[in-house]
């Protein structure tokens, strides 16, 4: 019965998620250039950009996962901008665009660069601020991949431990999933946390920030869920026949949402209502217990069922996602893996759960590129290693050197954040080189930081493709090396050799070892296992 009872919900929810929006749709098709590329969209889709033909993708209710943003931009200078979700097709081309909303097209330049920039100016211009500096200066560490779903006081404070005693930097400690009461009962759970002020001040004296993971649902069956239904705080159902068998979807009720959890209520954020309580919450456990901010997950937009009924009528999902975004912008220690339309604001965009294998470590760089092009600059690339929490279940499937590699790539990146222990899993060598890697961003620290207080005021991405830097000069398919700023070329391994081949513009480059390499070229290096090949750009 309980079977039969969770697949009549997914029936319902399948039967919402095909209702209509009821907005009129904008069609149009834009011919492509000669020798045009062009990105933008969905984040999780950066390692198929630029786009090739058959490529294509419909954004209402669908971000993937992940940023994601109602934009396209070229590499000829020109762009393409909605207010509202559009699906986009390369094809025989031409971009063939349906969208809700009015379609915006405009030639702004000649380069990729011109294209973002006037983008990031007209549609999501920077507002000056940007998120709690420690959270680029120094590593953060997730509890998430030592403790899944068993988040208790005494683990998390040796965790904490742990890494200042084997030699690692404190930073910004984010306590993930299971901290808390109940889904929307954001008390710590009593039986697993004693005494929460104490483990607090304890994190603080060691040199630590701390962040809780939260979410907008709220568990069904709490007292929490009571009071929120009955002031209307959640999203319901619609006003249609309630379908045969299933005699608990009713017309007006809260809608059970499933989700990774379970199933939950979701709190209809276009209510200033249920914004405000929720926003009221995390203020109550900062000014209660000293929580220094937030982990804010579980807004996608695939959650926010079309034909559910909100506060604001004729919402998208998508809507949804970015109006969960806006919490976050009362919290300077902020995260985000789902977004929406946010671009320019000082919130922290992670990378989605990638696993632990090679072939998700190579998405790490065009990924994190595609997030600055669309206009999401504070970025973190995911766990060290995978945030797969079920990759690390098996210890002989842990790969020392994949851990590794992945510190590097990390490493001269906005952020970098650690979550299985390095410690437990490392050989005294892999650890010295993790070790080594931290030292190395500690000198890369001042210019990340001048780079994030310059996005903060242009909207400029601080990590960017080699086409963004270096316009038109046949580089816009390289997608295993970066661009931290304009001056500095990061390319790390990414697979399992001790050597990579590295393409450097013209000009002049000084290499890690401070040997001038002439540019124009592509060549190959052997890189040691402590080794992150980066350039200086020099003339």
């Amino acid at each position: 019965m309980k079977n039969f009872k969770f697949i009549s919900i997914l029936v319902m929810v399948m039967f919402l998620s095909m209702a209509a929006v009821g907005q009129e749709t904008h069609t149009t098709e834009i011919k492509l250039l000669d020798s045009e590329f062009w990105w933008g969209g969905a984040v999780v889709d950066g390692d198929s950009m630029p786009f090739s033909e058959g490529f294509s993708y419909d954004m209402l209710g669908n971000i993937k996962g992940n940023q994601a943003q109602p934009l396209l931009v070229s590499n000829k200078g020109r762009l393409i901008w909605s207010e509202e979700p559009f699906k986009f097709t390369f094809a025989m081309g031409a971009i063939r665009i349906v969208a809700l909303g009015e379609i915006i097209q405009e030639q702004s330049g000649t380069t990729l660069k011109e294209a973002c920039d006037y983008a990031s100016k007209t549609f999501f211009p920077a507002n000056g601020k940007m998120p709690e500096e420690l959270l680029f200066s120094a590593p953060q560490y997730n509890t998430w991949i030592e403790l899944m779903y068993n988040q208790n006081q005494e683990d998390i404070l040796k965790y904490a431990h742990d890494i200042i005693d084997n030699g690692l930097p404190p930073g910004v400690l984010m306590i993930d999933d299971n901290w808390q009461e109940d889904y929307g009962k954001w008390n710590f759970h009593p039986r697993r946390f004693p005494n929460p002020k104490s483990m607090m001040d304890e994190l603080h004296q060691l040199g630590f920030k701390v962040m809780l993971w939260v979410c907008p649902f709220v568990s069904p069956d709490s007292d929490i869920y009571r009071t929120l239904a009955k002031k209307g705080l959640f999203l319901k159902n619609p006003s249609i026949n309630k379908l045969a068998g299933t005699p608990w979807v009713q017309p007006g009720d809260p809608a059970m949402i499933p989700w990774w959890n379970g199933v939950s209520a979701v709190l209809d954020l276009s209510n200033p209502e249920a914004a405000s309580w929720f926003k009221g919450e995390l203020s109550r456990l900062n000014e209660e217990f000293g929580v220094d901010g937030f982990k804010l997950d579980a807004g996608d937009s695939n959650f926010y069922y079309k034909g559910l009924v909100s506060f604001k009528a004729d919402i998208t999902p998508n809507e949804h996602t970015a109006l969960f975004g806006k919490i976050g912008l009362d919290f300077p220690l902020n995260e985000y893996r789902a977004m929406w339309k946010m671009a320019g604001q000082p919130l922290v965009q992670r990378l989605r759960d990638k696993s632990h294998n090679w072939n998700d470590l190579q998405k790490l760089i065009p990924h994190i590129t595609a997030q600055g092009l669309i206009g999401y600059a504070f970025t973190c690339p995911d766990l060290i290693g995978g945030g797969e929490f079920t990759s690390f279940l098996n210890a002989e499937t842990i790969d020392q050197d994949l851990i590794l590699r992945s510190t590097q790539v990390h490493a001269l990146m906005p952020m970098m954040q650690f979550s299985v222990a390095p410690w437990r899993v490392l050989d005294e060598e892999h650890l010295g080189a993790v070790k080594k890697a931290i030292e190395l961003r500690k000198q890369f620290t001042p210019i990340i930081l001048t780079l994030a207080r310059q996005a903060a005021r242009t909207g400029e991405p601080i990590v960017r493709t080699m086409e963004y830097v270096f316009p038109n000069q046949g580089f816009a398919n390289i997608k295993d090396q970066f661009m931290l700023g304009d001056d500095i070329l990061v390319a790390p391994i990414l697979n399992n050799e001790s050597q990579r081949k590295i393409s450097l513009p013209k000009g002049k480059w000084l290499d890690e070892s401070g040997k001038k390499i002439r540019g124009s070229r592509e060549i190959t290096v052997e890189v040691a296992l402590e080794t992150i090949p980066f350039y200086r750009k020099v003339d």
